[in-house]
């Protein structure tokens, strides 16, 4: 422990006592783990914006480095800096650092690393200034750092350190973070505040992903009337809009999302009208998983032709956005919440067709590779291949907690797992929706402590620097730099929410078994 503080001191030329800063060797992690955001010269991520929400004001896709209240940009032609795009009126850094002035250091040292660019597991993590930043954030929050952050700042030439003062409300999280942790204790409460103002008239808070989180974590954590009440709105909304059939746009979304509150909610109440509603959905997934070739759309040969299935077992017992095979079919983050849904339903009591079970525990087994990732359809990748930990963590939740004697799924549970703990650096990087990755990885390594670990040490740049101002949790531009909009804070703020309910044991996906 004394080295690792030793490198962050000569890392930030911090005189900084082992005792009086908690966490030195994650803080070390945080800023040596491998934040390169993939970028275009089109502009893209960092020209969009949100329509409406706390966003809308600022000028496009940035990065957001915690409660200082300073967005950023990376640029190509100078991969030490960042330069300020926007600062938050009333934030720290509001009056002391200027749009287009550029941050070369903090800590009164200049960034060591330079940062890249790319999508790709070289560039996975936070090397560089982004993680650099972090570290020097954390540090300043603790109890040496006196809540002052020191930030170099380049003003066309004219170099000068500006002090800002973020103080001390949240401390530093704990070596242990989340759990007992009292920075993410409080965080947590703010987040699920938040969850409740934000609800929608109809009980939903967007979208299935935000749906899912957001309701398991106000369902884990269980704290107050408020929250108890958007909970409950949150259930009707589920079991409102779903039923045996549906002929909306891409529905196995919402009813995988359905599938798994629903279940958890009975799994820990017991409440008897939760069956009914479970049963329709189970009938919905399970006459839409593709078993036979007579569910295929003819329109896919046209659509999608290098994707048609050409033999019996391509795609077979998967799930895709629709049900049946339309499109290019089935994949594996959807199989493997269907695998998980059917688990997760048969624990409340209702019948299961095993050989329907087995048949998406196939689709995950052929689209795993010999190292445990799981690739996009059922087929594999390369033998080192681990980008997206989304997949993966989905197929070992649902091996995890097969309801079945055969060691053949746990052991398949933790072949997944090992690949997630080898590599964390891809967390916030999920194809698709990087939320729900982050969410299912979260919940999947808490069934192995070392796992859970490494993923939150690993990023615990992005848990520093997503953190905003006005107490919600905001959604970084990423390699994949999907799906931003103008419910960026609901959907950032819900997954963390969850994951920072993880430690209090609730529900059976994040260790209940």
């Amino acid at each position: 422990m004394e080295d690792n503080l030793s490198n962050i001191q000569i890392l930030h030329k911090m005189k900084l006592s082992a005792s009086s800063l908690c966490l030195p060797s994650i803080l070390l992690l945080a800023a040596s783990s491998t934040a390169q955001v993939h970028y275009f010269p089109n502009g893209s991520p960092w020209n969009q914006q949100a329509n409406t929400g706390p966003d809308a004001v600022v000028p496009g896709w940035y990065y957001n480095l915690g409660i200082t209240g300073l967005r950023i940009e990376l640029v190509e032609n100078a991969p030490k800096t960042m330069v300020v795009r926007y600062v938050f009126p009333g934030s720290p850094a509001d009056g002391k650092i200027a749009v287009g002035e550029s941050i070369v250091g903090v800590s009164g040292a200049s960034f060591i690393e330079a940062h890249e660019n790319g999508y790709g597991e070289s560039v996975f993590g936070a090397r560089g200034p982004v993680g650099e930043f972090a570290v020097a954030l954390e540090a300043a929050q603790s109890t040496a750092g006196g809540g002052n952050l020191s930030v170099r700042v380049d003003a066309g030439g004219a170099v000068r350190d500006e002090v800002l003062v973020i103080g001390q409300e949240y401390g530093a999280f704990s070596p242990t973070f989340p759990e007992n942790c009292p920075k993410s204790e409080l965080i947590l409460q703010e987040l699920l505040d938040f969850l409740v103002v934000e609800q929608k008239p109809n009980g939903s808070w967007g979208n299935p992903v935000n749906d899912l989180y957001a309701n398991l974590a106000l369902l884990a954590a269980g704290e107050g009337l408020q929250h108890d009440l958007a909970l409950k709105n949150g259930l009707a909304f589920l079991a409102s809009t779903t039923s045996t059939t549906d002929s909306s746009s891409l529905p196995n979304w919402k009813y995988m999302t359905a599938a798994i509150v629903l279940s958890e909610y009975y799994l820990l109440t017991g409440e008897a009208w939760v069956l009914p509603e479970l049963t329709e959905v189970r009938d919905f997934l399970m006459a839409g998983q593709y078993t036979m070739h007579s569910q295929v759309d003819p329109n896919a040969q046209v659509t999608h032709p290098g994707t048609f299935p050409d033999d019996y077992l391509d795609s077979h017992g998967g799930w895709g956005h629709n049900p049946g095979f339309e499109g290019y079919g089935p994949i594996g983050m959807l199989t493997g919440q269907g695998a998980l849904a059917l688990s997760l339903m048969k624990r409340c009591g209702l019948e299961i067709s095993r050989e329907h079970h087995d048949f998406a525990y196939a689709f995950l087994a052929r689209g795993t590779g010999q190292n445990g990732y799981v690739w996009y359809k059922d087929v594999v990748a390369g033998p080192t291949n681990w980008a997206d930990q989304g997949r993966t963590s989905a197929s070992a939740l649902a091996n995890r907690l097969a309801p079945y004697p055969q060691t053949r799924y746990r052991r398949r549970a933790f072949h997944h797992l090992a690949m997630i703990q080898q590599h964390p650096e891809s967390f916030p990087d999920t194809h698709g929706s990087p939320q729900l990755g982050m969410g299912l990885a979260a919940a999947a390594s808490s069934f192995k402590a070392q796992c859970f670990r490494s993923l939150m040490d690993a990023n615990r740049w992005w848990f520093a620097l997503a953190q905003c101002g006005d107490k919600t949790y905001y959604y970084q531009p990423n390699r994949d730099n999907a799906m931003y909009g103008s419910d960026s804070r609901v959907s950032a703020s819900a997954v963390t929410a969850f994951m920072f309910s993880i430690p209090r044991g609730s529900l059976v996906i994040s260790g209940r078994l």
